[in-house]
């Protein structure tokens, strides 16, 4: 079985998944799809579920040295508005999670059947990982009630249930935003590690005419609130690359009457976990202050997003060689930063992982008009290439330069920037 044998099933697969998108923990037409595939090709395929739909199946069954992980998103974006969104649900794939799958399916399938898994001395496992985007929170927060789930991310979840613990490597492949004139792979690309602040400011109604005197504003805080984080990004340093986006979340206001409540919301982006905390202090001083100063108070509220994402540079060194001896791939992008962010970073604390940009698209990424124009290259070449990494890995890992943290390190340091 060669990859140009099974390009045409391999997209179809991909086209039916784009046409059904799903929020996270919501996959389930998804997952069957998947898995239908899977059972087709290899009817003795074992299946571990975890979560609400994540998943995982390893090829072969010989215990090996080392064990590295494929992983593959299955989830879509809210996004409404998008050209090919579901009408029932607003989910649209314009991240291009679905082109991982078929990514995925295309690799194991073409492992499988050659057999060129059995000629590794690492185990391969694929990991089908749910609610990569951090979105439809109240239905998350409702599993979470329900003690379905404990975090908002699906690898972090994945993390808690001890999918990880016996995987060493963390192999991802992503979507490129943009148009790339030549066929192009990207390495080394860091993603930001973000949160979300709230702040709830509280103040004293009264009569705005007859007596504004004994009112405690609590929007003219939220305004200086505002004020004050536009003062203050000449003491952010530029190479963070901080983001802060305030938005107020909720009011009730009228212009009779002094409003007593302002609920002001905002992401907070940076490169480093360490600046994420220190920036994430300025904003509540800033609140503090800002409330104080008109004799109001505020309430803080800190929820966790991902963490920084730093690409692991020893295993980027196996891609780069690939790509050096590669005829297909035309061009390389190296070492960018971009302030995005994704769940591939809570799971680099815990193991080393990269995560291979790859092109072929038109539009904007999570944008209106964003989807695959070159679907040859990401079913076939590129899937080769993969390939072709894990031929340059097979025998050359050194595990003195892979490290490993528990999931408990993880919760503890969480914790430690939430407080």
């Amino acid at each position: 079985m060669t990859f140009k044998e099974q390009y045409e099933e391999i997209k179809a697969i991909a086209d039916k998944i784009y046409a059904n998108p799903e929020l996270g923990y919501k996959e389930v037409h998804t997952k069957e799809t998947i898995i239908d595939f899977l059972k087709n090709v290899n009817p003795d395929v074992k299946i571990n579920e975890f979560s609400t739909t994540g998943f995982r199946t390893t090829l072969g069954n010989e215990e090996k040295d080392v064990h590295i992980a494929f992983i593959a998103e299955l989830d879509a974006v809210y996004a409404p508005t998008h050209r090919y969104a579901d009408k029932s649900n607003g989910a649209a794939h314009n991240c291009g999670h679905y082109t991982q799958v078929a990514i995925a399916l295309a690799l194991y399938n073409y492992l499988l059947k050659s057999e060129a898994y059995k000629q590794f001395d690492y185990n391969i496992t694929f990991v089908f990982v749910p609610a990569e985007e951090y979105l439809d929170l109240p239905y998350r927060e409702a599993l979470m009630k329900q003690n379905k789930i404990t975090h908002y991310g699906g690898k972090p979840e994945a993390m808690k249930l001890g999918v990880f613990d016996d995987i060493d490597v963390g192999i991802c492949v992503h979507a490129m935003g943009g148009e790339f004139e030549k066929r192009s792979i990207e390495i080394n690309c860091d993603l930001a590690g973000f949160l979300y602040k709230k702040y709830n400011f509280i103040g004293e109604a009264t009569h705005a005419g007859f007596d504004p005197f004994s009112s405690k504003n609590a929007y003219n805080m939220s305004s200086l609130f505002n004020v004050a984080v536009g003062l203050s990004r000449q003491q952010l340093k530029d190479s963070e690359q901080v983001r802060i986006n305030p938005i107020v979340m909720e009011s009730d206001m009228s212009t009779n009457v002094i409003p007593n409540h302002i609920k002001v919301g905002t992401d907070l982006r940076t490169k480093s976990i360490d600046y994420l905390k220190e920036v994430a202090g300025k904003l509540d001083d800033a609140a503090k202050g800002s409330a104080m100063s008109l004799q109001g108070e505020v309430e803080v509220e800190t929820q966790m997003g991902y963490m920084p994402f730093i690409q692991d540079r020893y295993l980027s060194e196996f891609v780069k060689e690939a790509y050096n001896e590669s005829e297909e791939i035309e061009d390389i992008i190296e070492n960018n930063f971009i302030s995005a962010a994704g769940d591939i970073g809570d799971l680099s604390y815990m193991i080393p992982c990269i995560q291979i940009g790859y092109s072929g698209f038109t539009g904007t990424i999570h944008g209106d008009d964003f989807i695959d124009v070159d679907p040859e290259y990401i079913y076939e070449t590129f899937p080769r290439f993969l390939a072709q990494v894990f031929e340059k890995i097979n025998g050359n890992i050194d595990k003195s330069k892979l490290y490993r943290k528990t999931y408990e390190d993880y919760v503890s340091i969480i914790e430690a920037i939430i407080k």
